[in-house]
């Protein structure tokens, strides 16, 4: 791993070396807290908003975590990672946007891509055949201006608008589960791909993640959304029923100031009234592809 030792945007320069390892480790600690959560984890640094993971944390316990996540991470394959820190390096200081900002998160591939002009693309897992063939076409629009295309790696709309940005352009994957780990399995391919040619990022604590079963890890695809938004310039919804995780980050775009459009598809479908919703609020009904262009700029 490599973590520079100064900081970026406002922040000042760190006061004395960083140990990333140290860091990765008592973020890993904290979240192995009865009751850790998002939540409960970012009003801790808020209290302290100078303060670093290992300020809550024993050295001891700190190296122990961090330990214990290189040996699993090894053993799932993986030798090359990083970790960005707030208050060190390159970390993204818009992602301080977010309702509940995160304080590290673990990365595979060219870190760089951050700084690009970068637009979500996300949609329902189970698509039609119509909007994979938006997703797809609005990838590829999107690469040929140069912007860089975020999606969450989930089937459907996600591996398609992954798929065509990497025929001729960059994307970035922000997953849900640590790294190492797949979601779903029909997309390993894609993420290991994604990870050697591009960017894959996950803010999944990998101890936590292990401890607990499935169906508690689920809550940390919503909060992926939630950093996905507040990494970008703006989200653009292709399809989405009632209930799905898009949603989420819908409204965390909002809240975040970022733009959020919605395909003019979305609009007429007669089972959802959320488009409508969503646009009452600020979001940008695109009826063609040059109401997306102009929007950005």
């Amino acid at each position: 791993m490599q973590l520079p030792l100064t900081a970026s945007g406002s922040d000042p320069p760190a006061l004395s070396a960083i140990s990333p390892r140290r860091e990765l480790g008592a973020y890993e600690a904290l979240w192995l807290e009865k009751g850790a959560s998002f939540k409960t984890i970012a009003e801790k640094f808020g209290a302290d908003p100078s303060a670093l993971p290992s300020d809550f944390v024993s050295p001891s316990r700190a190296d122990e975590c961090a330990a214990e996540v290189m040996r699993i991470l090894k053993a799932k394959g993986i030798h090359r990672f990083g970790v960005r820190v707030n208050h060190a390096g390159d970390y993204p200081m818009r992602l301080r946007d977010a309702k509940h900002p995160v304080e590290l998160l673990y990365y595979q591939g060219a870190w760089e891509l951050t700084e690009t002009r970068c637009v979500a693309v996300v949609g329902s897992r189970e698509a039609t055949d119509d909007g994979l063939d938006r997703a797809e076409r609005l990838a590829r629009e999107l690469v040929a201006r140069k912007f860089t295309v975020v999606s969450g790696l989930a089937a459907g709309i996600d591996a398609v608008a992954h798929r065509a940005a990497m025929e001729t352009g960059s994307t970035i994957a922000v997953i849900g589960t640590p790294l190492g780990s797949h979601y779903p399995r029909q997309n390993q391919e894609l993420q290991d791909e994604i990870a050697r040619k591009f960017l894959v990022i996950s803010q999944v604590p990998v101890l936590r993640y292990r401890k607990q079963a499935v169906p508690q890890n689920r809550f940390f695809f919503p909060e992926r959304n939630v950093t996905m938004s507040a990494l970008t310039e703006a989200t653009v919804i292709v399809e989405a029923g009632a209930t799905s995780g898009t949603l989420i980050q819908a409204r965390a775009a909002l809240y975040q100031g970022r733009k959020l459009f919605i395909l003019n598809s979305c609009f007429e479908r007669r089972d959802i009234s959320w488009p409508a919703h969503f646009e009452s609020r600020g979001a940008i009904r695109v009826r063609e592809p040059d109401d997306i262009w102009k929007a950005l700029g």
